[in-house]
């Protein structure tokens, strides 16, 4: 995928993610009316396996397992792969990524549901937790660029998004926002980095040598 076309459709993630948000916040005095039927229908559909799926993603995708554990386990698995440039990337946007939603969540400061489940910080748009597993699954996507990498991408995120609703933490368009950001982020960044990701690969003598 060229430069151009990552640079503009990340350009268009964020600015849909901004303006969703911006809608959301200064043209609603009340959540919108599916962010409302969403948070009653997951409510009423509630069972005790999914709010233990839910509680096991809520670990996962939050605090300093999403930021340090999970980051520093990809990076690591990527320096494994002898994919040192890739691990650069990875790490460059996992931090703009994480610095992109505070900047989203104070803009806005979009009140949580009332009915939460478990705590949670500042801030209800964008969700930080989906923003973190789109951020995973397009940095993996864009350097192992295959169908299985979407499939499981796409899985991880609307499973982190859908947990996020159930435990009444965000409403699901905090989770489309934070889907947004995460992904927008990894896209921009990809059209900066990934050339010089894919051609260090290609010059690396060790790996072209191989087969």
């Amino acid at each position: 995928m060229r430069s151009r076309t990552l640079l503009w459709w990340g350009i268009g993630m964020l600015v849909a993610a901004t303006l969703l948000g911006a809608a959301i916040v200064f043209g609603y005095t009340e959540p919108p009316g599916f962010d409302t039927w969403w948070n009653d229908t997951v409510s009423a559909s509630r069972s005790d396996w999914m709010l233990s799926f839910a509680l096991l993603l809520d670990h996962i995708g939050g605090g300093w397992i999403a930021i340090l554990l999970v980051p520093m386990l990809v990076i690591i698995a990527l320096l494994i792969a002898r994919r040192w440039q890739a691990a650069v990337f990875a790490a460059v946007a996992f931090l703009v990524s994480a610095g992109a939603v505070q900047l989203l969540k104070h803009l806005f400061g979009r009140a949580r549901p009332e009915d939460m489940i478990v705590a949670s910080d500042f801030g209800s748009f964008p969700s930080g937790h989906a923003a973190n597993a789109a951020t995973i699954a397009m940095v993996l996507w864009l350097v192992f660029p295959r169908v299985w990498t979407a499939i499981l991408g796409v899985a991880w995120v609307v499973a982190m998004a859908i947990s996020r609703t159930l435990l009444s933490v965000h409403w699901a368009t905090d989770t489309l926002g934070g889907a947004l950001v995460g992904a927008g982020v990894v896209l921009v960044l990809g059209a900066w980095l990934l050339p010089w990701v894919t051609r260090s690969r290609r010059d690396d003598p060790a790996l072209t040598s191989v087969g």
